[in-house]
């Protein structure tokens, strides 16, 4: 079944229907959906469909070959192999002069590490041929952020200026994945967003005919679930030291946030620990934080789990591990349990930001950053912390974000309004309190006394 992505999707087919050459670059990190909505995209149009693999030029001119072959339904066992990619490019350009077709090269920094001309040669044949066949539709797709950054969208890359369009495909964000499921109720579907982040592989284990339990128990807790191993699965796949990466994200995951932190309780220079950092940041399982509206300006930066199932794995799965292997989740079920609402702070700070962003039209602040701030309390000696700053030039909304069972009382209102000085350079500000579970009758009074004040339930939100 096919959920989401129904932008990328009309804009793909809006693209199809021009009659001008396309080719079009499709990018985001792995698991994400990139393959999945080039599928749907291509299944009903002549396309040939190539996926580049870690191998040689020639077991990838080989593989190439037979996707040509394919698309005249010929017996690709024996189809004949190109003598280069230059004559398998001119032939699909030759194909196409009568009807429409779409190539696609997914992976295609792996064709391209395993070919290193290959940007050259698309460059080469767009200027001179393709350009001019409207029947012609390239996609390139891959999942190596950096390279498809620097190497496909790059102005270093013989690619520059080829492209007619670019998608960066990112994970579903708490509205999209909610759609995904319709028997959840409204509390399990925020869990169920924290535990996957959004990911529509990981989302497409999750079933709603379930419990909340049952699923988590499958897929993390049990050592034939997909999640269980998921981790050193992509670690493994993505790169060369997987032990080194698994011990940054650990110490991440244990409240090391900062470089020297990371690079003390890994045992590495600093230099190192960034440099391991940085890769995770480009697989999007690591985030970098800086205190909202000092972008590029503040030395205050940490570092955090950015994915929401690498999150969860990282905070639950170590301590229970040995109860998994021995085929006990009920008893792991038993130790994370209790421990579902602390994690969920950080997820639903996120489901929040994505409120906003779905309602920003609506908003007294058309705000152009968003994100956590903190900072020092000059007055009370001590670093306070602002949720959400939803900031644009001097105007901002501060937000508070309260997941627990009980209701939000007047304190964290009062709270945030004595922040709010510790933020001087806003002239306006907004005060919008989250609460999963509502608000006491004097915060709501409290609230009543100024007009800058929202309060909002997560029911409002859903």
């Amino acid at each position: 079944m096919f959920i989401g992505r129904k932008t990328e999707l009309q804009q793909l087919n809006t693209l199809y229907k021009q009659d001008k050459f396309q080719c079009v670059i499709i990018y985001g990190r792995r698991r994400v959906g990139k393959t999945t909505l080039i599928n749907e995209f291509i299944k009903d149009k002549d396309a040939v469909y190539f996926t580049g693999i870690e191998s040689t030029a020639k077991d990838n001119l080989e593989i190439f070959s037979r996707s040509i072959a394919a698309l005249n339904n010929a017996n690709t066992d024996n189809a004949p192999v190109y003598k280069d990619f230059r004559s398998a490019l001119i032939d699909i350009d030759a194909l196409a002069q009568n009807r429409k077709i779409i190539l696609v090269i997914d992976e295609y920094p792996y064709l391209a590490r395993s070919y290193r001309p290959i940007s050259s040669l698309l460059q080469e044949l767009i200027d001179t041929k393709f350009k001019n066949n409207a029947n012609l539709f390239i996609i390139l797709c891959g999942s190596s952020m950096s390279f498809m950054e620097k190497q496909v969208l790059g102005y270093q890359s013989p690619l520059y200026g080829r492209r007619t369009a670019q998608f960066h495909i990112r994970p579903f964000t708490f509205y999209e994945a909610a759609a995904y499921y319709k028997n959840f109720s409204n509390e399990d579907l925020a869990v169920v967003y924290g535990i996957t982040g959004g990911i529509p592989l990981y989302m497409s284990f999750i079933t709603d005919t379930l419990s909340l339990k049952d699923n988590i128990i499958n897929t993390f807790l049990t050592p034939s679930g997909y999640m269980y191993e998921e981790p050193f699965n992509l670690l493994n796949q993505e790169l060369r030291e997987p032990a080194m990466y698994n011990a940054i994200i650990r110490a991440v995951a244990t409240g090391s946030s900062r470089i020297s932190e990371i690079a003390s309780k890994v045992g590495i220079e600093n230099a190192a620990a960034t440099s391991y950092v940085d890769k995770l940041i480009e697989l999007g399982i690591i985030e970098k934080e800086v205190p909202a509206g000092t972008a590029g300006k503040s030395r205050k930066s940490i570092y955090g789990i950015k994915d929401g199932m690498f999150r969860f794995w990282y905070k639950f799965i170590p301590e229970n591990n040995i109860l998994v292997q021995r085929n006990m989740p009920e008893a792991a079920w038993t130790n994370i349990q209790p421990h579902i609402n602390e994690y969920m702070g950080k997820v639903f700070e996120n489901i929040c930001a994505d409120y906003l962003l779905e309602n920003y039209t609506n908003l007294p602040v058309q705000f152009q950053n968003l994100g956590r701030w903190w900072g020092n309390n000059p007055k009370m000696k001590r670093e306070e912390e602002i949720d959400i700053v939803a900031a644009n030039n001097d105007k901002a909304i501060l937000c508070e974000c309260k997941w627990r069972n009980e209701k939000t009382d007047k304190d964290v209102l009062e709270t945030l309004l004595e922040r709010r000085k510790l933020l001087p350079w806003f002239n306006d500000c907004y005060y919008y309190i989250f609460s999963k579970s509502g608000f006491t009758a004097a915060c709501q009074q409290l609230a009543n006394e100024n007009d800058k004040v929202k309060l909002i339930t997560y029911k409002d939100m859903i």
